[in-house]
């Protein structure tokens, strides 16, 4: 059996599942197949933050600059319950960057584009509260901007729901074996045993871009990939507050010291070059090392390598610009289209970054418009995700309704829940009944919403990236959580 779509994506990635709905909003029959679940790869692993980029000033990357920090403004209204507002504190240390230095970027920064919603830039003492907190007493100086945070795999898994509601079949852990051009169109053979025809392709198979568009679509490209691993740890909270700072570096490169739930910071990232894309990235001891020298030039007390509780890293698939320093190559996004006699065209997504995933969308469908007549005009730009629709009603009420409504259930676990389901979240609790208590806030009712309705299978996709409650259970707990997803 074989069947037909306008659409085969490959990538469950944030820029697969960002295009898939996008199309589907235009009208056209897409189905999305991911090899591993999710938001599995680069998605999952990233800094957690919505943010234009500041230290891309440096490297002349304006245009970037100006369209993350539209896209900032746009998901915050989108995404509502997955983005968030902080504020950025970025400590002054004169012999790394001039003061006038530092004022000129973050007046550009905040120019670049319309800022409607995030309140401005400006010199705040860190001897005094609430910025003292956990900082050498030498440091007397810094600025405050800001930016925004976001639970990435939940973003991933929002679009993916958004677009299934809009008509995508979402098939995970399903591998596009092979793909080649009959008649016009691309015939795919598909891993689950399924073939599939397509009037188009696109390719968002993140650091496996290049060697799907080469072996599994037999297309030839000269365009080639920089692999660049990305590595963060997570340590007991080194500071009070929920600002995160902007550290500089002796390097000129920055790292990141941001809250991460109410008990832990996540200092992140580096920049070390990958050659082979199929090696489970992890973070190293020398990575380990260079984020904490990082931090404890500013930190009171010192973070130790033996604090860690948890590391993770990423591999950025960024478009190989011929820049030789890996924190240099752009971040920027290219889309490549490739046809056959004005037929089958297969578009692949080179590079971008987490915040940008909606315009790369809507730029990749009218990179595709040609092939489809009729197609509607773009629409992402004001439509919420599925879970950030409150109708007009504010989240925080939103969120303080749903917890008047369930008081037998602990605040903290509501908090959880709401902050991962926005409007799903009543369905999730349904008539109160949580059964199981699995340990941090994360119940035998949520699981099974998971596993039913968001693409759930192991207890990796369910405790490290449909939540993140696998950071604070014990051993014995997140092992009872897989063995109940063994028995189903």
């Amino acid at each position: 059996m074989e069947n037909s779509y306008d659409l085969l994506v490959v990538g469950g990635g944030i820029n697969g599942v960002g295009i898939a709905r996008d199309a589907a909003g235009r009208g056209l029959s897409v189905l999305l197949v991911e090899k591993d679940d999710l938001a599995s790869a680069t998605s999952s692993w990233s800094s957690k933050l919505i943010h234009g980029g500041l230290r891309y000033l440096e490297l002349y990357e304006f245009r970037l600059v100006a369209e993350a920090l539209a896209e900032r403004e746009i998901l915050l209204k989108v995404a509502a319950h997955l983005v968030w507002p902080a504020r950025f504190i970025m400590p002054h240390v004169p012999e790394l960057r001039p003061r006038w230095m530092i004022r000129a970027g973050l007046f550009l920064y905040e120019h670049l584009a319309r800022r409607a919603s995030l309140p401005g830039s400006k010199a705040v003492r860190l001897d005094e509260p609430p910025y003292a907190s956990g900082l050498q007493r030498q440091l007397k100086h810094g600025f405050a901007y800001s930016d925004c945070r976001v639970d990435d795999a939940r973003l991933v898994v929002a679009n993916a729901m958004d677009a299934r509601e809009r008509g995508v079949r979402v098939l995970t852990r399903t591998e596009c074996l092979s793909a080649e051009r009959v008649s016009g169109q691309w015939k795919a053979r598909l891993s689950n045993g399924e073939q599939a025809s397509a009037k188009a392709v696109v390719n968002a198979a993140g650091p496996w871009v290049k060697s799907v568009l080469n072996t599994r679509l037999s297309q030839p490209s000269g365009d080639a990939v920089r692999l660049v691993k990305g590595s963060h740890i997570v340590l007991p909270k080194l500071y009070e507050g929920e600002h995160a700072f902007i550290l500089q570096n002796d390097d000129r490169r920055v790292v990141f010291m941001i809250p991460y739930g109410e008990l832990h910071t996540l200092v992140g990232t580096t920049d070390v070059p990958v050659r082979d894309e199929n090696v489970r990235p992890e973070a190293t001891a020398d990575e380990i090392a260079y984020l904490c020298r990082a931090v404890n030039r500013y930190l009171a007390r010192p973070a130790r390598l033996e604090d860690v509780v948890w590391k993770y890293a990423g591999v950025r698939p960024l478009y190989d610009d011929g820049t030789a320093d890996p924190s240099a190559v752009t971040r920027d996004y290219t889309l490549r289209v490739d046809h056959e006699a004005g037929r089958a065209p297969v578009l692949s997504v080179f590079g971008g970054k987490i915040t940008t995933y909606r315009r790369l969308a809507e730029q990749a469908m009218g990179d595709l418009a040609r092939y489809f007549p009729g197609l509607r005009p773009a629409w992402t730009e004001r439509v919420p995700l599925s879970g950030s629709d409150f109708g007009g009603v504010a989240r925080v009420e939103a969120r303080d309704a749903f917890f008047a409504s369930h008081p037998h259930i602990a605040e903290s676990t509501l908090r959880g829940i709401f902050r991962r389901h926005g409007t799903h979240a009543q369905r999730v609790v349904g008539d109160g009944n949580l059964g199981e208590d699995y340990g941090a806030g994360f119940s035998e009712r949520e699981l099974q919403y998971f596993v039913e309705h968001e693409w759930a299978q192991t207890a990796e996709d369910v405790l490290w990236r449909r939540s993140k409650a696998g950071l604070l259970m014990t051993a014995m707990q997140r092992e009872r959580v897989a063995q109940v997803l063994g028995t189903r």
